[in-house]
């Protein structure tokens, strides 16, 4: 519990209202204080003005400080204040209290609050509580009344505060506690889970990608499961055929004949092509395939793989085409790994083209594909005119053993290892792979191969 999200988050919430509250509590109570001092001070001027004014009445009547004493008096009681009164010289004429009169001025006592001037010649200075302030409980009253009020409101709003702050946390992290929820399901083994997007800020964003996420892990498990299959189906069939021939010679139901040879030697290439297409992906997704690049013109490598596999198109009746400029420069490329994506591109097109259809391969310059860098790339484009691929076979097209059509065999659809195995050596060559398809009418894949500097 206290290492939990919600809980450090409830925490920290609480923490910052306090120190708000406080601090916001604090500077409310020194401003009301000093307001109310300052009015205070304001009220004891306007007093003192009206005592100066008495007391110079009361001299400039009589000429003398003689009887001030019962005066003063009056005027403490009425202001609440000592009053001392003492004439030009500093001795104490009247004392409020009636304890200092006949004495002198303290050398530590505050100055005057007024002069007493008759006819231009001071005759007596005014002293408001020489010797400190008195305790004033009314004052005292008011000021603690103040500071009650403001730590009832500062408790309230605080307590109400730490209400709010824990209902919203509940709402902000619900989200988040239903996303752990079924990613421990999902850690379990259970693929299915998804998390409904309940809002469209950073919360919604991570339930989107749990839910990509998810998606992505069910793919990638529905293909490794296929991967299984096929790959077991693949090397089933022509083990299969090579015990059947083995144990038949072996038996003496058939003869080692050159033929019974051939067939077995056939199915052992297989075996091996197979084997070799798995540790070349392998390879190429581990970015650990060697590349022998040179510069080579893209007509050469063009002619070359479509040499390799004329007699097939001519056999099923279908015409290969060559679009290519005479002027495009060298590509820095490993001519027998981009042969075979070539190979495989061709291969895929002629088993999807029906007798009289055509492919055609084209060739074109893109300079604005040119990276920061100065380098530039030919994009290099196998056509057909065949069936056309699904669209929603389309992302998944370069995916390992997939086929969008799951009852093709071996001798129709291949074993879906070419296309992953084109896209892995492309990217190797720092280039990009893509498709473009639509049923019926054909395919078209491009890919692009850096030119060669200099």
């Amino acid at each position: 519990m206290f290492h939990s999200l919600r809980f450090r988050v409830l925490v920290s919430l609480i923490l910052v209202i306090i120190v708000a509250v406080g601090v916001i509590a604090f500077l409310a109570s020194r401003a009301t204080i000093g307001q109310f001092q300052r009015y205070v001070e304001q009220g004891g001027m306007m007093r003192h003005r009206r005592l100066e004014m008495l007391l110079a009445g009361y001299y400039t009547r009589t000429r003398s400080w003689s009887g001030a004493q019962t005066l003063v008096e009056q005027m403490g009681q009425i202001t609440g204040e000592r009053i001392v009164l003492a004439d030009r010289e500093g001795r104490i004429i009247a004392d409020s209290a009636n304890k200092l009169v006949g004495q002198f001025v303290g050398k530590g006592w505050a100055d005057p609050v007024a002069f007493i001037v008759y006819r231009g010649v001071p005759v007596g200075a005014i002293y408001a509580n020489p010797l400190g302030p008195a305790d004033d409980p009314q004052r005292e009253a008011f000021l603690a009344s103040i500071n009650r009020a403001l730590l009832l409101a500062a408790v309230v709003a605080g307590v109400a505060a730490v209400l709010l702050t824990v209902g919203i946390s509940r709402r902000i992290l619900k989200p988040v506690e239903i996303l752990t929820a079924a990613a421990r399901r999902m850690e379990k083994g259970d693929l299915s889970q998804r998390v409904e997007v309940q809002s469209n800020d950073e919360i919604g964003e991570l339930a989107r990608a749990f839910n990509a996420m998810a998606d992505g892990l069910a793919r990638l498990e529905e293909l490794r499961r296929n991967m299984v299959s096929d790959v077991a189906h693949e090397l089933r069939t022509p083990l299969s055929n090579i015990r059947g021939y083995l144990e038949a010679v072996r038996d003496g139901v058939m003869e080692p004949t050159p033929e019974i040879i051939d067939s077995l030697y056939e199915e052992a290439m297989l075996l091996n092509r197979l084997v070799d297409d798995l540790q070349e992906l392998a390879l190429a997704e581990a970015g650990q395939l060697r590349l022998e690049r040179r510069p080579v013109a893209p007509a050469d490598l063009v002619n070359k793989a479509m040499e390799a596999i004329r007699a097939q198109a001519t056999a099923r009746r279908v015409t290969l085409k060559a679009d290519m400029p005479h002027d495009l420069p060298l590509v820095d490329v490993d001519p027998q790994r981009i042969g075979q994506v070539l190979g495989n591109l061709l291969r895929n097109a002629l088993t999807h083209t029906p007798p009289g259809g055509e492919i055609i391969i084209s060739a074109r310059q893109r300079p604005e594909l040119a990276t920061g860098a100065g380098k530039s790339w030919i994009e290099l484009s196998v056509r057909d005119t065949g069936e056309g691929i699904p669209a929603e076979h389309l992302p998944y097209i370069f995916e390992r053993f997939y086929r969008a059509d799951r009852s093709r065999s071996r001798a129709t659809g291949g074993t879906g290892l070419g296309l992953a195995i084109a896209k892995q050596l492309v990217e190797a060559h720092g280039g990009r792979i893509g498709v473009q398809s639509q049923v019926g009418m054909g395919t078209t894949f491009t890919f692009t191969l850096p030119v060669a500097e200099g």
